[in-house]
């Protein structure tokens, strides 16, 4: 396709008839308007003709096969918002997205990605409509709404080829799916891949476990999923050993039965027994237990005589949830740098799950939290935030043994004086996976977590809210 310098094409922007036109329109109709035509094409166009229309309207600026689209992209330039311009931009994205996502087309998303590096975004121009407009679509490629984006370009095939955070995508578009103020395209597309990576990767595990512990020629053996080593299989079997009266899903039952209908304040003080009993670190212990008790004496403190409620309780374990991770959102706590300087990541990770085991609508804000970890350590080198990824790599595989919908047993292979001494020796136990039938979440779980711990969803007051 021979392309022309749009600053001199007289199709470069709108006539004075078709402004005359579209005079009167807002900017929310032509809006509309473009997402109805992308929408339009999407669903009936191959995707290379649908993303030379995208490029015509916001990269080429001419010859569009809807002048409609080319003049409503104008009149959003023209009203100079550039923050409505750039919701415009990311949502169109998303509509191209969402939809070849829905039909398992994905080399097209990585190509969407990968329009934004056009040169001629960059090209001087004359025209100060055209200059605004490409600055504007300069500020989105700098912007995070298009780190945002590259996410969908790096599928699940790539993970282990990219940079270490890649690993951790399912939970760096978390934050995309729970915001509210992202166009809806973007949360379902985000909330769609997450799953998928999830999935994914306990497909991956299930799969390695089984072929690993077969005798069967190295060439046969399923790449590991972990960046554990060797060790990913003697972790699992340490993580599924927690079995019977002492079960972490027998522990959060039995702490929920008991803490039914008590006030609040009883409700802290059995949090804080529940959190730390059966830690066998007795470092790691003393630290939690005194942090805790002072974290949850201040905690919502006016609401001390009242009934324990559902959000309440969420309330309560969203915080002690960022008090152990990340409190603003930016940078590791200090707790979570102290906790883990104690020894072994697992000790913190089996204390985030015992939340979720009770509250398992607090795991969406956990792995919120678990995003911004990685946002703030992905510049670090891999080797120099060993302690981080092992800390990923433990968390992502406690997880999806024990709030996924994959059930995972231990079989005992042989009888030595260790098992007869009650020793628990990993090597003596293979381990089995199976799919766990469960009531599938409903799609907007997510969302309506976030709202339930909205300040009108609870009626606490607003000075109550701030930690």
């Amino acid at each position: 396709m021979m392309l022309r310098d749009v600053t001199h094409s007289s199709q470069s922007t709108p006539s004075s008839s078709s402004r005359a036109y579209q005079r009167g329109r807002s900017i929310q109709q032509a809006q509309d308007v473009i997402y109805n035509f992308l929408l339009g094409i999407v669903k009936k166009w191959p995707p290379e003709e649908v993303l030379i229309e995208f490029k015509r309207l916001f990269i080429y600026h001419v010859d569009s096969t809807s002048s409609e689209s080319l003049h409503a992209v104008y009149d959003i330039v023209f009203a100079n918002n550039e923050q409505e311009f750039r919701y415009t931009l990311k949502r169109c994205c998303y509509i191209l997205v969402n939809n070849w996502d829905a039909t398992r087309n994905y080399k097209p998303i990585q190509e969407l990605v990968q329009v934004f590096s056009d040169p001629l975004v960059s090209r001087h121009t004359h025209s100060q409509t055209l200059k605004r407009l490409r600055q504007w679509v300069n500020n989105f490629v700098a912007s995070p709404d298009y780190e945002e984006l590259t996410l969908f370009a790096a599928r699940y095939e790539d993970q282990i080829q990219g940079p270490w955070t890649s690993r951790y995508t399912s939970y760096l578009l978390v934050p995309q799916y729970i915001d509210l103020q992202n166009p809806i395209e973007q949360r379902e597309a985000a909330r769609a891949l997450s799953r998928q990576l999830k999935d994914r990767f306990k497909f991956d595990l299930a799969m390695y476990i089984a072929r690993s512990q077969l005798r069967v020629p190295a060439s046969r053996q399923l790449k590991n999923p972990t960046a554990l080593g060797d060790d990913a299989l003697r972790l699992i079997k340490t993580i599924v050993a927690r079995r019977g009266p002492f079960s972490y899903a027998n522990l959060a039952n039995i702490f929920t039965q008991q803490t039914q209908n008590v006030t609040y304040r009883d409700f802290k003080r059995s949090l804080r027994k529940y959190l730390v009993f059966s830690v066998e670190n007795v470092d790691f212990a003393n630290t939690l237990q005194n942090s805790l008790a002072a974290r949850l004496d201040d905690l919502y403190p006016s609401h001390d005589d009242e009934v324990i409620s559902h959000a309440l309780i969420l309330r309560s374990c969203n915080r002690i949830i960022e008090y152990l991770t990340t409190e603003n959102q930016q940078e590791p706590s200090k707790l979570f740098v102290l906790l883990l300087s104690h020894g072994n990541p697992i000790t913190l990770v089996i204390v985030l799950l015992k939340i979720i085991l009770i509250c398992k609508h607090a795991r969406t804000h956990l792995e919120a939290c678990i995003a911004s970890l990685i946002r703030y350590y992905q510049d670090y080198p891999e080797n120099d935030c060993a302690w981080v990824v092992n800390f990923m790599e433990v968390f992502n595989v406690t997880f999806a043994i024990h709030a996924e919908n994959v059930q995972y047993n231990l079989v005992r292979i042989e009888i030595d004086e260790q098992i007869k001494a009650n020793l628990f020796d990993p090597d003596n136990y293979h381990v089995f996976s199976q799919l766990r039938l469960e009531a599938a979440e409903p799609e907007d779980a997510a969302t309506e977590a976030v709202k339930l711990d909205a300040p009108e969803a609870t009626q606490l007051p607003d000075s109550e809210l701030s930690d």
